[in-house]
């Protein structure tokens, strides 16, 4: 019980990863606010979740400042107060890579970057008046994947905009937690390599998977599960002060410095 009676925000937790950490968190004791732009999938998942513990759905659309404040209160409201937010929020199920446009690019960053940072805005203040609290940015090992394949021809510059928008999101990670703490706000950030979720296995063809594992020091693939532990370690006090940090948990296929 690692976690307990820790209020807990988590982002994106309607499915996928984001379910796995509410669940997760439920189990070390904590009070979970599932977060959602999808009204039906975050109730559905909190209709899941009941019996393991203390959790409510709360609407939000992380790439909106109004939004974002809205569900902060409602959560501080419902639970009296927040220790704890998981920005897991990301457009990554439904990646469009073939649309390099820049309206495309811009609606990535607002939602997997400046997501992240609407959302941190809203929630800090609420951690200041409860003492501190502690802050976890999802980011992507594919921020420091630079080589990528090229056809005969050039095909223009590419948006970048899955992993240039991972990237911002590790440097968010080191400017507000430089900032945040000034008032006992800890914030890290978990960098996940290829997870074998209903989206990666959408997203990235099985010859590609099999080479990531041949790659990968220990030789496998992540199970949504197998990051759940170091959400665990960040929110809770074993890791009191560790902040402005980077975790790779991708099983040893990328080890930087």
């Amino acid at each position: 019980m690692r976690l307990e009676n820790k209020v807990a925000i988590i982002s994106g937790a309607g499915q996928g990863i984001g379910k796995t950490y509410a669940r997760r968190f439920l189990d070390e004791g904590a009070r979970v606010a599932v977060v959602d732009i999808d009204d039906e999938r975050g109730e559905s998942a909190v209709a899941d979740l009941q019996g393991a513990g203390e959790v409510a759905y709360f609407h939000a659309d992380v790439s909106s400042e109004e939004s974002t404040l809205q569900c902060a209160k409602a959560v501080a409201d419902r639970f009296g107060g927040i220790d704890v937010l998981l920005n897991n929020a990301g457009i990554y199920y439904d990646m469009d890579y073939g649309d390099q446009s820049y309206d495309y690019l811009k609606k990535v960053f607002d939602i997997n970057c400046h997501g992240a940072w609407l959302m941190t805005r809203a929630a800090a203040p609420y951690m200041v008046t409860g003492g501190g609290g502690s802050i976890i940015n999802i980011s992507s090992t594919g921020a420091y994947l630079y080589l990528k394949g090229a056809p005969a021809e050039f095909p223009g510059v590419s948006s970048y905009a899955y992993p240039w928008s991972k990237w911002g999101v590790i440097g968010l990670t080191k400017m507000s937690a430089g900032e945040l703490g000034n008032w006992g706000i800890r914030v890290n950030c978990i960098a996940p390599g290829v997870t074998l979720t209903e989206a990666t296995k959408k997203q990235v063809p099985e010859h590609r998977i099999a080479q990531i594992i041949a790659m990968s020091a220990l030789k496998r693939t992540l199970a949504p599960e197998d990051l759940t532990g170091t959400a665990v370690f960040f929110a809770s006090d074993d890791s009191a002060l560790v902040t402005g940090q980077v975790l790779c948990v991708d099983a040893g296929a990328v080890m930087p410095g």
